[in-house]
């Protein structure tokens, strides 16, 4: 198969990947933030119960702008939830609010994935902005030992994401637990509190994929240059 083709291939799956992980967890969340549940329970409410069940009184519960900005901050201890999930009673806002919780609980027990990523941060920070300066440096003074430290990099940032994989799925299944040992929904709602779950890990997964895609496609591209 022709190099240009097989190149510009792996940048049409990743774009594919992409587009189809954000679809899938818009429209999902979309779909259950329209319905609300039977017992009429807000985000706000579920959080502030669920970490008080786990004896996390300490940490707050807090409302924020944006669109599903919701996560948690270990350093403030705080749970962050969007305004539309914080006072909404649909079965989405109290998905997402036990997922957050579920990571307080983690961070709580120490969970070794959570540990592991929160160490990364600082290394991923760098990364994500000097990845991509050192390829542009390097292809700009054709330096491929410059393109190989900014593809290293972005290995760097793929290994945070897989870490970040067994962190966001452990705090949803930890969500689901909870949802079924608290009985804030209904049988039959649980099914739509496991679809908004699964939709948001799947977003990780694409991520995942659509990195070592990027790292592929930058391996062939200048895997067989050498410096000038």
């Amino acid at each position: 198969m022709d190099y240009f083709f097989i190149v510009y291939g792996l940048t049409f799956i990743s774009l594919i990947i992409t587009v189809l992980a954000q679809v899938w967890v818009n429209s999902t969340y979309n779909k259950y933030s329209k319905i609300r549940n039977f017992k009429n329970i807000t985000g706000a409410y579920a959080a502030r119960y669920l970490l008080d069940k786990n004896n996390l009184q300490d940490v707050s519960v807090v409302e924020v702008g944006g669109y599903l900005s919701d996560h948690y901050d270990p350093k403030r201890k705080e749970v962050r939830l969007s305004r539309a999930n914080y006072n909404g009673a649909s079965l989405a806002s109290v998905s997402v609010a036990c997922h957050e919780c579920g990571h307080a609980i983690q961070d709580k027990e120490g969970y070794l994935f959570m540990r592991i990523r929160a160490s990364l941060v600082p290394v991923v920070n760098f990364s994500s902005y000097a990845g991509y300066f050192a390829i542009m440096i390097g292809i700009l003074f054709g330096s491929i030992n410059l393109i190989w430290i900014g593809i290293l990099l972005e290995v760097v940032i793929l290994l945070f994401q897989i870490v970040t994989l067994p962190v966001e799925i452990n705090a949803s299944n930890r969500a689901l637990k909870e949802l079924k040992e608290i009985q804030f929904f209904e049988g039959y709602e649980l099914q739509g509190g496991k679809k908004v779950l699964t939709a948001a890990a799947f977003t990780y997964i694409a991520s995942v994929a659509t990195t070592l895609i990027q790292i592929l496609r930058l391996i062939l591209m200048f895997g067989n240059r050498d410096d000038s």
